[in-house]
């Protein structure tokens, strides 16, 4: 590291009088050589006098430079009888320097800014949540201006109160010889502070650990370019960044420093199989790499055995660092007592009590984002007023209130504008840790419901859908078989549901598979739960290309349902509906059509006519009538049902949508290829506002589209949409769906048709 403080050049009165005799010496040798009248200078009288007039020019000269020099010692004052230029005066212990310390980019980010500020920024607060290594960074940044020469005076004080603040200035100012060891703290840190204004000596100090800026107020080192200031702290107020103050965020380790840290601490080869793996598990923060090394030395453990301890939800976060009297580097605290402290300031700032709830909540969710809609739900509220055990009703604004309690120590960074939060995973498995097991169960169904009636409707915003889908594979993640229980599995149907229209069908069963699982597990196969998620893994295998394989699990299901559920209940009809669709879609039309009579006609008696499940079999017969090579018949059944979706269920229901979709496949069957583009077109475009332009069956819709227009004359078209069309097949569902299939298919034999053909005489 290049000086920071500009170096005061070394024996710089001595240097002025060394230039002050060769001065005087030049005017007498001159003097000599030439004398005013021009004549050699003569021994006698005449001699000594012009020997006696220079002498006195050169005495003028030696009290000019004792004028300056009696000048500046009067400008620096009483205050410089410390020690001589040379001497370090160190008050407070730096702590000691932490083993395999490297520099970060937070240290490079230090120096420039202490070179770019050295006439404005003379204080940087170092910020950052509790573990980052603040302090470390601080201390070898003073360490290296010691070491290099660059300090006449270091003072480390750990402001933990204003006592502690005022007792540290007071040691210096004795130290420094400028008050007596009887003169009282504040009027002792007071000259100390006076001094540091004026002095041309360069001081460093270093205020550690200043979670309470009111400590400091009135007690801020002053403004001189021969000091620098350095603090640290878990806060980010506004005041910490006033006028002549810079705040250096201090973050994370960079994925090489923490993963270097790992190799340097453990040093084994064979035990660093998955060190990358563990420093992302660790969040990159610092001190929990530091532990997690210093855990692994003592056990004998690696890098994966340690990664496995670390997913097992039955250890508290304590468990997985070393007992705190044998913590690595000084260590004052363990990972999750580092916070404590913290948690505790935010819960007890107004509004009191809420702070805690709010990140238990959070710690429940996806820690790269929290939708912050989630924290004001009426469920959510509900449940802070509950935590907070009084009569109070919590409102909207207090709960934001909360977050800018949590956001100012740095336990989440939350944007009030930006419409979500984030937090460390550590920080969220020590909050865990600490609820138990009823006020555990309360989150969960906190937040289920908080994501349920948040739900987005559509996938027409991709991103907030998968914040949503997000947050809901963490909360599942971390309390397991909570989220089975009761009404808060509602969510996982969303989850899964939301995860197949976005067309990651094979995410979507594989969740269902472990879900099934689990629910078997806990409940048994006659479980709603169970049943509900075995139908929609049915489904989501039909959609993923296995008609065949769907059609047969509806079997099963059915059985079931009509077993545990009797033969009328809506999932045993839906699940017989779904037996029917895809039979027809598996290559059984007459089978099909035979089926959904059936069911059309329970639903008839169960429903009634005007029901929207009654609509969807009657709409299935009528497009199963088309596929049995009717499509004229199967056009006018499919005019005359949409008139009655509009009119009892809106535009844009689902089972209109897919009326209008079979209408206009059959008007192409029929002929009428241009009127299928033009249904069609009109379709995609509701789609895409209503379902989102990624959802399988807006995908369906453009293959669709696509072949019509081929048909209707544009092929050069058709081969244009498709080859678009499958870019975003492969991006969504993948290479191995039938849909990307079909797509490749459509697009070789529409590229063709689209090819000049040769006429060559017979």
């Amino acid at each position: 590291m290049g000086e920071v403080f500009r170096r005061r050049p070394p024996g710089r009165r001595a240097v002025m009088l060394l230039l002050a005799a060769l001065l005087a010496a030049a005017v007498a040798i001159v003097l000599l050589r030439r004398p005013v009248d021009g004549a050699a200078l003569r021994p006698g009288w005449a001699g000594t006098e012009q020997a006696g007039w220079i002498a006195g020019i050169v005495s003028a000269v030696f009290s000019l430079v004792g004028t300056i020099a009696a000048v500046q010692a009067l400008r620096v004052g009483r205050a410089d009888r410390a020690p001589a230029t040379g001497r370090l005066v160190q008050v407070g212990r730096l702590p000691q320097s932490a083993s395999w310390f490297q520099d970060r980019r937070a240290q490079l980010d230090l120096t420039r800014v202490a070179r770019t500020g050295r006439t404005a920024v003379l204080t940087q607060v170092l910020s950052g949540m509790g573990g980052v290594g603040k302090t470390q960074l601080a201390a070898q940044f003073a360490r290296r201006l010691a070491h290099t020469g660059e300090l006449d005076l270091l003072v480390w004080i750990t402001a933990i109160s204003r006592d502690a603040i005022l007792a540290g200035y007071a040691q210096a100012a004795w130290q420094l010889r400028l008050v007596d060891p009887t003169v009282d703290l504040e009027q002792a840190a007071a000259t100390l502070l006076n001094w540091c204004e004026r002095t041309d000596r360069r001081w460093l100090v270093v205020l550690d650990n200043l979670d309470t800026p009111a400590h400091a107020a009135g007690w801020w080192p002053p403004a001189n370019r021969h000091g620098r200031t350095i603090v640290t702290t878990r806060r980010r107020d506004a005041v910490l960044a006033a006028e002549g103050r810079v705040l250096v965020e201090v973050g994370l380790f960079s994925e090489a420093e923490a993963e270097g840290y790992l190799h340097r601490a453990i040093a084994d080869p064979g035990r660093l199989a998955e060190a990358g793996q563990l420093a992302a598990d660790l969040g990159h923060l610092p001190l929990a790499v530091a532990q997690a090394a210093a855990f692994i030395r003592d056990r004998g453990l690696d890098c994966a055995g340690y990664r496995r301890l670390l997913t097992d939800r039955r250890r508290r976060l304590d468990e997985l660092v070393p007992q705190p009297d044998a913590l690595p580097d000084d260590h004052r605290a363990t990972v999750a007592a580092t916070w404590a402290l913290s948690i505790d300031a935010a819960d007890a700032a107004t509004p009191a009590g809420l702070a805690r709830p709010v990140l238990n909540l959070v710690a429940l969710l996806d820690p790269n984002g929290v939708p912050t809609t989630l924290l004001t739900t009426t469920a959510v509220l509900a449940y802070l007023t509950e935590a907070r055990g009084t009569d109070d009703v919590v409102g909207v604004d207090e709960v934001g209130r909360a977050l800018h309690n949590l956001h100012r120590l740095n336990l989440i960074t939350h944007d009030p504008h930006g419409g979500s939060l984030r937090v460390h995973a550590l920080v969220q498995r020590a909050a865990r840790d600490q609820l138990t097991g009823d006020q555990l169960s309360r989150a969960t169904r906190t937040a289920a419901a908080a994501l349920l009636d948040q739900w987005p409707e559509s996938e027409t915003r991709p991103a907030l859908s998968q914040a949503f889908r997000a947050n809901t594979v963490a909360l599942r993640d971390h309390v397991g078989d909570l989220l089975l229980r009761d009404e808060s599995r509602d969510v996982l149907i969303s989850l899964y549901s939301s995860l197949g229209d976005a067309g990651l069908v094979r995410a979507a069963s594989d969740g269902l598979d472990r879900t099934i699982a689990d629910s078997l597990r806990l409940y048994g196969p006659d479980h709603a739960g169970t049943l509900n998620f075995r139908f929609l893994h049915a489904f989501h295998r039909g959609w993923g290309g296995d008609a065949a394989g769907a059609a047969d699990e509806f079997v099963t299901l059915a059985a079931d349902c009509i077993r545990v559920l009797g033969p009328d209940a809506p999932l045993t009809l839906t699940t017989r509906h779904n037996i029917a669709f895809w039979r027809g879609e598996a290559g059984d039309p007459a089978g099909a059509a035979e089926a959904t009579a059936e069911v059309f006609a329970d639903r008839l008696r169960v429903n009634g006519p005007d029901h929207p499940e009654t609509l969807n079999s009657r709409g299935s017969l009528a497009w199963l009538r088309g596929q049995a090579g009717d499509p004229a018949g199967a056009v006018v059944a499919l005019r005359e049902l949409l008139a009655d979706c509009h009119r009892l269920l809106g535009p844009e229901h689902d089972v209109t949508l897919k009326a209008r979709n079979g209408l206009a496949f059959q008007l192409g069957v029929t002929g009428e290829h241009a009127a299928a583009v033009s249904e069609t077109r009109a379709l995609v475009a509701d789609y895409i506002r209503v379902l989102g332009a990624e959802h399988p069956q807006t995908l369906y819709a453009q293959r669709n589209l696509a072949s019509w227009r081929g048909r209707a004359g544009n092929p050069a078209g058709a081969a244009d949409a498709l080859e678009q069309l499958l870019a975003t097949c492969l991006r969504v569902v993948g290479p191995d769906h039938p849909l990307t299939a079909e797509a490749a298919e459509a697009l070789t034999y529409w590229r063709q048709q689209s090819q000049p053909h040769d006429v060559s005489d017979g």
